[in-house]
């Protein structure tokens, strides 16, 4: 694929931090109380907000996540090509869209669909980090020639573990969205666990390689 030209990657990394930042915020707004509200309701309303907590904390850590990939990968970088280029904004507009999705869940906590979908747009976003971070792997023109190959792999590695713990949830929240939660939770550990494993591995045979330099 041909490089494109006239697109800065440092243009193209200061636009998806914005995004991801205007994400964050429009979590953040999610958490509210009533206004004029007596002081005497002032806990009951505080205890109404728990879901809008807890699915602010779920969020901000997934977006987290998914920024820390996005940096990476783009801190690898030099060039970019149509496909790398599309991918990116097909992400930039799933991390866009995560407050609605948030907003569902926190408000139909127990719907089957509103949990899927909470659970299909986290697990495609880190979908497109999976395959961002194998195109750069795969075309190693696209990447400067001084950029660690951790910074590949961190985010390769990370993109997979959000994609199997959200994307294997799919079937059960269509019959427990409950359960659902707790798988996400239960299967969070082991998974960090075996990925951290396969990443010291991979490091270790990252280093006994010599680096890419490009041709010419």
């Amino acid at each position: 694929m041909r490089p494109l030209h006239g697109i800065d990657v440092e243009r193209v990394r200061a636009f998806a931090d914005a995004v991801f930042a205007i994400a964050i915020t429009l979590l953040a707004l999610e958490i509210s109380v009533p206004e004029d509200l007596p002081s005497a309701e002032l806990g009951h309303a505080l205890k109404e907000t728990l879901p809008s907590v807890a699915g602010y904390l779920l969020s901000f850590a997934v977006v987290g996540a998914l920024w820390i990939s996005h940096h990476r990968l783009f801190r690898a970088a030099e060039q970019l090509d149509g496909p790398l280029m599309y991918l990116d904004l097909a992400l930039m507009a799933l991390v866009a869209a995560l407050p609605f999705p948030t907003k569902l869940i926190t408000r139909y906590h127990s719907n089957p669909f509103a949990t899927s979908l909470y659970a299909g747009t986290i697990a495609l976003s880190a979908l497109l980090i999976t395959v961002m971070a194998l195109w750069l792997r795969r075309h190693p023109a696209l990447r400067s020639p001084e950029a660690p190959h951790e910074l590949i792999t961190k985010p390769l590695h990370s993109a997979v573990g959000v994609t199997v713990i959200f994307g294997s949830s799919l079937p059960v929240a269509l019959i427990s969205p409950d359960a659902a939660e707790y798988w996400w939770v239960g299967l969070a550990i082991p998974v960090r666990l075996c990925l951290a494993w396969r990443h010291s591995r991979t490091a270790k045979h990252a280093a006994a390689m010599p680096p890419f330099r490009p041709n010419g």
